[in-house]
């Protein structure tokens, strides 16, 4: 029985002898054929695992390098990565939605092309003559090519036949989309390679988990499968998907395992143990190290500061805060950051509320900017100090704090917040004669990262507290949430009155650049580096960021973004540059045999479940084995299951959709489109089988040719190319 459930790994597995005729006394005959036999085997595996996939990684590699170059100018997103690059190499910190892998491989590919980081990457604009573009290009396009050879090795560890594998392998190598989208400067041929290399080592490491736990091979595909997932989460946020594919097969795994009675507990649990190690530990382990390369790398102060704390913002070079007064006194300058992760400056400007009390906003505001700057001063009915010694805020001081450019004060009343309306509203009222006590605000001190006990004083950088007004009792708070076109899609700023939490982070201040010709100067040797601070920082700021991606009801459609469901049917095109006659244009178009085919496997491996799920029930017999069904629900869960979760998530994400959100559903639909054709195409006579699989590959290859020029690019009228538009939705040309 064990033989019989036993599955035999391909790339491994002799095609040994083991009945007892193996123990009779060998012939010279016998000898000779058996030998005759390991040659053709030998050769037949040098041929499928050797020149085929030689081939095949040949002609990917001439089919994303060719004319590469040809559009001098920057391409559609390339305006964005290229300009990240430009970053690493000027070592400038800035701040992305994305973690930062992908970006630093294009910012070594930028120093490989000797690259200094100068150009501006300004969309449409050219590029220098000096700047090596295309070794930048062509570093991208490397990683589409050798997407090729790792779908024909996923096809032959999924046990699809040969030809199977070589179609798979065309399948990816010629979809007009993905082949252009891999001819760029941006982070999405990295995302589909890095998610191909994790599917290839899930497959591989489930054949040996079958063949030979525990082996030395066993261990290196485990600990692969764990660090390619690290990788492709490391580029963009979808390598979550993958992790959730690996995620539920290995529960799957250690489920029918917890069944296996004559498994040793013992055994149970070192799968356990190591499935955490390696799937756990060492992705989390690795796509930490990324950001601490990119903190190491970009010590530098730059565009991204404003989205990361007071602290970290210290320790960059050229950044001023480190020069801040330590100690914060009466008659001060001071800007005001949230300590939140991922929090905003308090800010305001002459604009005023729409509704509410309609006074002057108060909102949260991420950027350096003159509207950040606040005089702290004392009381009303209180004298200012004259004294050349300087009064500092201590805990429970009862203070006003004037907007520096309008000079009004920030105040609260019982009006409802913009956003948050069970909140009072803040905003800035009256001037230096004209207040009452809901100008009054408490700052109450809460710790400081740098002392063991709560300080009597407030510091710069390090102090945070609370800021209670004085009257209503509620706390200064960031919510966090997005205003409307009327607050600049700036962040609310409320005042807590119900049931005011003091521990509450969002509710907590600290003090970022402190102005104060009476005061000492401060120095960056006060202030220390701490690493998983600001790694989680980042990480929600990151995430804050991406759910602002939302669509804008009010704008009318641009042609650029999508939604999910136009996607598997290839119901629209993509222009990714300007569209003048004179221009090298490019259209993002899938290849529609692919796409539409694909989606239909989707459908058809549903329904052939379903049947064969009935047909066992009835006790019809459609496999020799257990092991065949399992390799056929196998195959189709890395199929289906790796299209449908790389895809049924986009339609409850709230932010912005475009085309190529879909590229690593399609992937997993394309694995699905060969196995599907290899499957039923078993059930024919062998020539029948290749002579189909063979004809849709050249279809294919034909419908590509038409195509391709969309990839490659196209110079002249767009209306050349009218003939092309099959849909239209596709916006090839203008009507």
């Amino acid at each position: 029985m064990q033989k019989i459930l036993r599955k035999r790994n391909p790339l491994t597995d002799d095609d040994e002898d083991t009945s007892t005729e193996s123990l009779l006394p060998i012939s010279e005959d016998d000898k000779n054929i058996k030998r005759r036999r390991q040659d053709a085997d030998a050769a037949n595996y040098q041929l499928y695992h050797v020149y085929v996939p030689a081939v095949l990684t040949i002609v990917s590699l001439w089919t994303r390098l060719y004319k590469i170059s040809w559009a001098n100018y920057v391409v559609w997103d390339e305006a964005h990565f290229g300009k990240f690059a430009s970053f690493y190499l000027k070592r400038e910190f800035y701040f992305d939605v994305h973690p930062p892998m992908g970006k630093m491989l294009l910012g070594f590919a930028g120093l490989m092309s000797f690259y200094n980081g100068s150009f501006s990457f300004e969309s449409g604009k050219e590029f220098p003559t000096e700047m090596n573009y295309t070794g930048m290009r062509v570093f991208c396009a490397l990683f589409g090519a050798f997407m090729v050879p790792l779908a024909y090795f996923t096809g032959i560890q999924l046990n699809f036949t040969k030809p199977a594998c070589v179609l798979l392998a065309c399948m990816v190598m010629f979809d007009i989309a993905t082949l252009e989208i891999s001819r760029f400067i941006l982070l999405d041929s990295m995302l589909l390679f890095f998610t191909a290399f994790a599917t290839y080592s899930l497959v591989v490491f489930r054949n040996y988990q079958i063949s030979s736990p525990f082996s030395r091979e066993w261990f290196i595909w485990l600990f692969m499968s764990g660090l390619s997932l690290g990788m492709v989460t490391s580029v963009k946020w979808v390598g979550l998907f993958a992790i959730a594919l690996v995620g539920l097969n290995t529960i799957e795994d250690l489920w029918e395992m917890f069944g296996d009675l004559k498994m040793h507990p013992i055994t149970y649990l070192k799968h356990w143990y190591w499935r955490i190690v390696f799937l756990i530990v060492v992705p989390v382990t690795f796509y930490a190290f990324n950001f601490y390369l990119h903190f190491w790398i970009l010590n530098h102060s730059g565009s991204g500061d404003g989205q990361m704390s007071s602290l970290f913002q210290a320790n960059l070079i050229g950044n001023k805060l480190n020069d801040n007064p330590p100690n914060i006194a009466y008659g001060s300058m001071v800007s005001i950051r949230s300590s939140t992760r991922g929090g905003a400056l308090l800010h305001s400007h002459k604009e005023t509320f729409p509704e509410g009390s309609m006074q002057q906003q108060v909102t949260g505001y991420h950027h350096a900017d003159s509207n950040n700057k606040w005089i702290v001063k004392r009381a009303w009915n209180l004298p200012e100090d004259d004294e050349k010694t300087p009064v500092f805020i201590k805990n429970g001081d009862v203070v006003r704090l004037v907007h520096e450019q309008t000079k009004k004060n920030l105040h609260s009343h019982k009006f409802p917040g913009p956003m948050t309306k069970k909140e009072n509203e803040v905003s800035c009222h009256g001037n230096e004669t004209n207040g009452d006590d809901t100008d009054l605000w408490v700052i109450e001190v809460v710790d400081d990262v740098t002392a063991w006990r709560k300080p009597t004083t407030i510091k710069s950088l390090t102090t945070r507290f609370l800021i209670r007004n004085q009257k209503s009792n509620c706390l200064l708070r960031y919510t966090g949430e997005v205003l409307p076109d009327w607050g600049f899609k700036q962040n609310e700023v409320v005042c807590q009155r119900r049931n005011p939490d003091t521990r509450d982070v969002a509710n907590m201040w600290n003090i970022e650049n402190h102005w104060n010709d009476k005061l000492p100067h401060g120095s960056s040797s006060q202030y220390g580096r701490r690493f998983w601070k600001d790694f989680a920082d980042l990480n929600v700021a990151m995430w804050n960021s991406n759910n602002a991606l939302t669509p804008d009801p009010d704008k009318e459609p641009d042609g650029l973004t999508s939604h999910p469901w136009q996607w598997p049917f290839v119901s629209l095109g993509l222009r990714i540059c300007g569209w003048e006659d004179t221009h090298v244009k490019f259209f993002l178009l899938g290849h529609p045999i692919l796409w539409i085919g694909s989606s239909l496997s989707l459908i058809l491996f549903a329904v052939f479940y379903v049947v064969y799920i009935i047909r066992w029930q009835r006790k019809c017999t459609d496999w020799s084995n257990l092991a065949e069904w399992n390799n056929f629900v196998f195959a189709g869960k890395i199929g289906f299951m790796g299209w449908f979760l790389h895809y049924i998530p986009f339609f409850i994400m709230g932010r912005v959709t475009y085309l190529h959100h879909y590229f690593p559903a399609l992937y997993f639909a394309l694995i699905n489109f060969a196995f599907m054709i290899d499957h039923i195409g078993l059930k024919f006579q062998p020539w029948i089988h290749r002579g189909f699989i063979y004809t849709l590959g050249g279809v294919i290859f034909i419908v590509y040719m038409y195509f391709a020029d969309f990839a490659f690019g196209i110079k002249g009228p767009a209306k050349a190319y009218a003939g092309r538009r099959w849909n239209k939705d596709w916006n090839i040309y203008n009507n």
